[in-house]
Order: structure tokens, then sequence, then C-alpha cells
């Protein structure tokens, strides 16, 4: 079963590599962290404060193509937590269809964040962390 989550918080920090993002439950008391690099903690702290560059970014680009080949990214979900490693998905529509493509859950909300994606965490995710 897949659990609703959002975006908590964005913990960037100045003297280190690792970065934190904090996941919540969407209508519950669950969150837990998730250690993520700088580059992908500032293109999300960037993308939630809707900051617009001159060139699209990484992710600004797949979000163009996304869109650009008719797409929508319908869901990202996180279903897999192994060696501390998290797993993530994108889900997208294209001509009725929905395609899920293996993606960093860093990158997936990076890309999601800006466009108000639903972000969900499979229930056997949030066992592991929230134990």
């Amino acid at each position: 079963m897949e659990i609703r989550m959002d975006l908590a918080r964005i913990i960037i920090s100045e003297t280190s590599e690792q970065q934190i993002i904090v996941l919540k439950e969407h209508d519950g008391s669950r969150q837990f962290p998730i250690v993520i690099g700088r580059t992908e903690a500032e293109a999300i702290h960037r993308r939630v404060r809707e900051i617009v560059t001159p060139r699209p970014l990484t992710h600004d680009l797949l979000a163009n193509v996304i869109s650009d080949l008719h797409g929508e990214l319908e869901k990202i979900v996180i279903h897999d937590l192994q060696d501390h490693v998290f797993f993530a998905k994108l889900v997208v529509r294209h001509n009725g269809e929905l395609t899920e493509i293996d993606a960093r859950p860093s990158d997936a909300i990076a890309l999601g964040v800006a466009q108000d994606t639903p972000l969900y965490v499979e229930d056997k995710v949030i066992s592991q962390v929230c134990e």
C-alpha cells in the first residue's frame, strides 16, 4: 500500500556534502529523513522557492521533456529500501498508459516538487524507517 507523503523540510548544511530532506505523512504524524547530495538539495530548494534560472537545469530539462512529449508526471513512489539506499520511480502517463521509470528519490522529488506531484512511500518502507 502507498502512503501519501509531503516534503516537510530541506536541511542544507554549508559544511557537509550530505544534505537531508524530511518526508512527513500527509494525513498522519510519521516522518523520516533521507540523506541526499548537495546538488539535489539545492535543486529541490530552488524549485520549491520557484527560482528561475536563465537556462533549464537538469530537473527543468526532464520536466520539459515529459511535457513536450505530452506526458504527465502522475506521481512519485519511493518503493524500496535496501542497505540504507532508497529506491523511487516516476510514474508518467503518456497516451493513456502509465510508464514507471527508475529514479533516485532526490531527483524524483526535485522533478515533482515544482509541479505539486503527489509523493507516495510504500508502507513496507515506512515500516522500516519509522519503527
